[in-house]
């Protein structure tokens, strides 16, 4: 076995014994699958509308697949922990799409807040984004790397194309992460372990392309990450549902260009201005933690008050009382050397 191969394995071996560290909480996913749809309660539908949000503000912006599939990432894990009102929502999801940023790209890339705000239209202030940004993060404990769909899918793809004969162009990885886009907007499949769902994935491509050779090698990695018969079919089924969803006439979805967004002279100054009004987002506290009355399981709630976040400027100091995240390399995808 080259060192090439044996290096991959090292990386898998270690981001599985990660997964289930940044998995969202199931229970938490689950108060929110069977939630009504109200101003008080965060439901499925409003979680994956945000979401494909997020992939057009990602398209927009031309970010990288990871800087998306990281987003949701996070939105997902912080939502599983707090009961979030819809009203919050469109600030927290632009929070996610920014630190999932400076994660991933460049910092020439990453735009500022008062043009994401803009762009975007979520109706708060850059002081709001501070003030939900230091509440999300210390929920998550300032973890936002995290081992997702897309590091397996990324490794299962490398180690497979380490084995075949076959042309490399065969087993597209584009392709695969467009795939794994579409399944990110869909709650169901945060439940899923990331490991499951990118070799989900790659299955089911490889039985498109009718390759006994790349279905054998993905046996093998299977039997590796140890991933149950019945497991892999379950979630598969599933996979395969939302794909053929995704690929039909009636499903809209976003393009996979970068989009260029041409609007009119008055538009563009409304839009220039509207991250100074006030916004219709109320305080977001930052208690409501844990006390010993309550349910481990219970999620923590974000209730708001009657004053607007941004209804008073922001001190000078105020700067210093948030977390500041520097930007890290971007991740490289995994590839064999020929």
């Amino acid at each position: 076995m080259s060192s090439e191969v044996l290096w991959l394995f090292k990386q898998l071996n270690l981001h599985l014994e990660l997964e289930g560290r940044f998995q969202p909480r199931e229970k938490g996913l689950s108060l929110i699958e069977g939630a009504a749809e109200n101003e008080n309660t965060l439901c499925s539908r409003q979680r994956n509308a945000k979401v494909e949000d997020l992939w057009s503000l990602t398209n927009f912006f031309g970010f990288a697949t990871e800087t998306f599939v990281l987003a949701v990432n996070i939105l997902d894990r912080f939502l599983a922990l707090m009961k979030v009102k819809p009203k919050h929502l469109s600030c927290i999801g632009v929070c996610c799409i920014q630190l999932a940023a400076r994660v991933v790209e460049e910092e020439c890339n990453i735009p500022s807040a008062h043009e994401i705000i803009r762009i975007s239209q979520c109706k708060c202030t850059v002081s709001d984004l501070k003030r939900m940004e230091k509440i999300i993060s210390e929920k998550l404990h300032f973890e936002f790397k995290a081992t997702t769909a897309l590091t397996f899918l990324h490794l299962y793809h490398a180690i497979v194309l380490c084995h075949t004969s076959e042309r490399k162009e065969v087993l597209n990885l584009d392709k695969l992460e467009a795939q794994l886009k579409a399944c990110n907007c869909r709650l169901v499949f945060s439940k899923a372990k990331p490991s499951v769902l990118a070799l989900c994935l790659l299955t089911l491509e490889v039985q498109t392309l009718k390759s006994v050779e790349l279905l054998e090698i993905l046996l093998r990695v299977q039997k590796h990450s140890k991933i149950s018969d019945s497991d892999l079919l379950y979630w598969r089924e599933l996979v395969s549902k939302c794909l053929a969803d995704y690929s039909s006439p009636e499903c809209c979805k976003p393009d996979h260009k970068k989009l260029v967004w041409i609007v009119s002279r008055r538009t563009a100054q409304n839009l220039q201005n509207s991250y100074y009004s006030v916004p219709e987002l109320p305080t977001i506290p930052e208690g409501g933690c844990f006390n010993g009355s309550e349910s481990e399981d219970s999620c923590e709630e974000m209730s708001s008050g009657e004053e607007s976040l941004s209804s008073s400027p922001p001190s000078d100091l105020e700067g210093t009382f948030f977390f500041e995240l520097k930007p890290k390399a971007k991740w490289q995808t995994l590839s064999c050397r020929s």
